[in-house]
């Protein structure tokens, strides 16, 4: 899938967002300036904010606050990003050294803070109640979903349902705040909302799913972080899970020990488990059974070259090697 497919409809506002985000990056304090630049420039696809745009442009928004909505969305993200990288101590992302790792924890969190507070500065100037409504609850759930994950660290005996409760709140929240509040910019429909709300949560929920297969069969260059980083910080995915329903006892043993003690000591073993109990198999058919929930989501809204593009980052996220 090349990248001009899916910007190309919103060009145009995608670059507006872009310079948004750079003029809205300023502040007195020189290290807010540079930390914002280093992740917010960090090579991301911005697929939230694009999400919002093709949104918002899929049921015919005139005006301008789809701009505003798309950069308070990669701004929470981006906080989100900050935080996580501290919380796993990751020193690598998007294939580039983490903030934390090249100006510490305390810089990191506190430039967390500044990009979720102007996030909101700049909520405020779209006097849309509904949207910062959806906007402050997401930002909560997100958080809730975080220190869920937290507390299931290094915890074997996590089920699935309480995986997707975590991948929910930390990744699929923000895609389904984008897309429905893209889609409450432009209708009071709320059929066409709840569609434009569906889709972004089950392709949410099925991008996580293709983000923690690759945990498994990526490589660091084509991935941009470090494979078996989910198992290093002991954290139980749905690959493991599946394992562990599928493995032999001795396999199941040491999938909870490895998940038990964290670190890279038996990736190798681990991936071969993985693979050969066909759990990569199972989280692939998950994935694609979201991915069929967001297409028959996004078939209830006009067809027009937004939600073509639309149609396009669905296949783009379930299929993707990065």
């Amino acid at each position: 899938m090349e990248k001009t497919n899916i910007y190309s409809s919103v060009q145009t506002d995608f670059d507006a967002v872009n310079q948004f985000i750079l003029n809205q990056l300023h502040s007195d304090v020189p290290l807010v300036v540079k930390i914002g630049h280093h992740i917010i420039e960090s090579g991301g696809k911005r697929m939230r904010p694009l999400l919002a745009l093709l949104s918002a442009n899929a049921l015919g928004y005139q005006g301008d606050n789809h701009i505003k909505l798309a950069t308070v969305i990669e701004f929470l993200h981006t906080a989100t990003l900050l935080h996580d990288d501290v919380v796993d101590a990751s020193d690598m992302r998007r294939g580039k050294t983490t903030a934390n790792a090249k100006w510490g924890n305390e810089p990191s969190v506190l430039v967390g803070d500044f990009l979720y507070s102007r996030a909101f500065q700049i909520l405020v100037e779209t006097k849309n109640l509904d949207v910062m409504a959806i906007l402050s609850n997401a930002t909560c759930v997100i958080a809730e979903g975080e220190v869920l994950q937290l507390m299931n660290v290094k915890n074997p005996n996590v089920t699935e349902e309480q995986y997707m409760n975590v991948i929910y709140g930390k990744t699929a929240k923000l895609f389904e705040a984008s897309t429905e509040c893209g889609a409450l910019l432009s209708t009071d429909d709320k059929t066409l909302i709840k569609a434009s709300a569906d889709y972004g949560l089950n392709l949410g929920l099925g991008f996580q799913i293709m983000d923690d297969i690759l945990d498994y069969e990526g490589d660091a260059e084509t991935m941009g972080k470090n494979v078996g980083d989910d198992l290093a910080e002991g954290k139980p995915t749905l690959p493991l899970i599946q394992a562990m329903k599928a493995g032999t006892e001795a396999e199941v043993q040491l999938i909870k020990q490895a998940i038990r003690k964290g670190g890279l000591e038996d990736i190798t073993k681990i991936q071969e488990i993985v693979h050969s109990s066909g759990a990569l198999n199972y989280c692939k058919q998950k994935a694609n059974e979201l991915a069929d929930k967001a297409q028959t989501a996004l078939n209830k809204l006009p067809k027009n070259d937004h939600t073509n593009a639309m149609e396009a980052v669905l296949a783009l996220a379930i299929n993707r090697k990065s």
